[in-house]
């Protein structure tokens, strides 16, 4: 918030002293509003691509608002392939998802303003955009510094951490079947939002991208797009009922409009429903301001929330579905790959053996963000009939809470590590579980993505990389700790490996190739 308020004292000077449009104020809250919830896990170099990136698409983002205004079909079209863009660089990692996001927040913004409710002006606010879009970015970069060298938030983890591998894969990547399912929704939403409701049209697509986005399986849109209905005709009908109390242009209902999504972004954390309803309540206030009764647009609200929401939900499912358990079973490899990579690395490289726990905590952490929306499907009653395809496999929740419950016990193992690597990599009882459980991991992977186990199989790990020519020391005290652990997590991976199955048994016609998942 302090990013947002920063970025909108900005923006209400440069509208009054350029004598611009108040939809420049509000491009740049939207903005502000995104930016200071992405900006938590960039780094330097993240930063520096988002002062060039996004002055470059708030500029965009100007011209796409005068251009739908002017050219509805033209400006529709560009919207759609800018969004649709921005979700597929995706496929090129970690940092080009993270621009991607930039360059569709002022795309978005073109959604929020009234239709009609701004005169349509040329391009002399199109530098002013890009320039405040900058100074937002370095306004934000110097509150999440600050936040950060204090301890007030956490810092983000490194690169090294965040990277996944990569398997091959079957058929278009993720992000290709994530950009082709946003373009059909909306297009459909576009199609259907300018026929229904020709002045209020927004309302569908911006549901319909809210639904799509971000959306990593098809049982992850299914329960965002009931949340977003729901949310947002709880938001309306409270913002309905309190905003008429204002009136245009009124004061008061700017603070509203922050202290409102002030909270949005603190109960997003608990569920999506709580943002959904907030941000709704918000846009509704939005549209009082600008003098639009917001009782006469009830039900033309609540129709365009679930006409958006029904699209959404359609493409995602319809359009190069993205099946739930082939997520979860990507995230469960990785999570098991992080696993092997503790097992394998130097103990005596302090920071080697950080950045494997780190990157294992972070893998599995990806892997609850996935199965969250399942344990919501699951709790829903249905049929018996319908049970079977509605209820989540049983591999789907308990993968996870096996993973979480290695938590616990690769700190205890990094922890003694760190404590006394010489005398942990001479024990040959430590190295005896090194080895077991990083096979054992390698073994539960190739179930995992079914491959076959290799012709003539040898130890997949040779004891003998984990032992160094040291001197065996006096017994340690660190080593009952580590072999606990050991124990425990491969009595985990005992748990994961019955939910998969064993690996296929490997046949002359069956080519062989590492263990990974698509």
């Amino acid at each position: 918030m302090a990013t947002v308020l920063g970025a909108y004292g900005l923006a209400l000077l440069v509208e009054h002293e350029a004598g611009l449009r108040v939809d420049s104020v509000v491009q740049a809250v939207v903005i502000a509003s995104a930016l200071g919830r992405v900006q938590r896990l960039f780094d330097r170099t993240d930063r520096l691509v988002a002062c060039v990136v996004l002055p470059g698409a708030a500029a965009a983002g100007a011209e796409l608002s005068t251009l739908i205004e002017r050219h509805h079909l033209a400006g529709d079209a560009a919207f759609v392939v800018g969004v649709a863009g921005a979700i597929w660089v995706r496929r090129f990692g970690a940092r080009a998802t993270r621009a991607g996001t930039l360059v569709v927040l002022p795309l978005i913004a073109v959604l929020v303003v009234p239709a009609g409710a701004v005169p349509v002006g040329g391009h002399e606010h199109t530098a002013w955009a890009a320039v405040t879009a900058l100074a937002a970015v370095v306004w934000g970069t110097t509150v999440t510094w600050a936040a950060q060298r204090t301890g007030f938030a956490p810092r983000p983890p490194s690169a090294k951490v965040t990277t996944t591998p990569r398997a091959p894969r079957r058929g278009p990547a993720p992000s290709t079947r994530m950009a082709v399912q946003m373009a059909a929704a909306l297009t459909a939403a576009f199609a259907v939002g300018r026929n229904l409701w020709p002045d209020h049209w927004a309302w569908v697509v911006l549901t319909a991208f809210l639904v799509c986005s971000g959306a990593r399986s098809r049982g992850d849109v299914l329960v965002k797009g009931a949340w977003r209905t729901l949310g947002a005709a709880a938001g309306t009908l409270v913002a309905t009922a309190v905003s008429g109390q204002f009136g245009p242009r009124s004061d008061t209902a700017v603070v509203v409009i922050f202290v409102v999504l002030a909270v949005a972004t603190w109960l997003r954390e608990l569920s999506y429903a709580y943002w959904a309803g907030c941000v709704t309540a918000v846009l509704s206030l939005l549209y009082d301001w600008f003098g639009e009764s917001p009782g006469d647009l009830l039900h033309t609200r609540l129709a365009g929330i679930a006409v958006g929401a029904v699209l959404g939900v359609a493409a995602s499912w319809l359009v190069l579905p993205i099946r739930t358990e082939a997520v979860v079973r990507a995230r469960t490899a990785a999570a098991l790959s992080g696993l092997g990579e503790l097992m394998e690395a130097d103990w005596h490289d302090g920071r080697a053996v950080r950045t494997a726990r780190a990157r294992f905590a972070y893998r599995v952490e990806q892997l609850a963000t996935v199965t969250a929306p399942l344990r919501i499907l699951a709790a829903v009653p249905v049929p018996r009939a319908l049970s079977d395809r509605w209820h989540p496999d049983p591999f789907t929740l308990r993968s996870v809470t096996a993973l979480r419950r290695c938590a616990d016990p690769v700190d205890d193992l990094t922890e003694a590590i760190a404590s006394a690597p010489a005398a942990l990599t001479c024990d040959p009882a430590v190295t005896r579980g090194r080895a077991r459980i990083a096979a054992h991991a390698l073994t539960v992977r190739r179930s995992i993505g079914r491959r076959p186990t290799p012709p003539d199989p040898t130890e997949p790990t040779s004891l003998d990389r984990f032992r160094t020519p040291e001197p065996p020391t006096p017994a340690n005290r660190f080593v009952p700790p580590a072999l606990a652990a050991l124990d425990t997590i491969d009595t985990q991976l005992d748990l994961i490996g019955a939910l998969f199955g064993p690996p296929p048994v490997h046949t002359p016609e069956t080519p062989t190739t590492a263990a990974s998942t698509g």
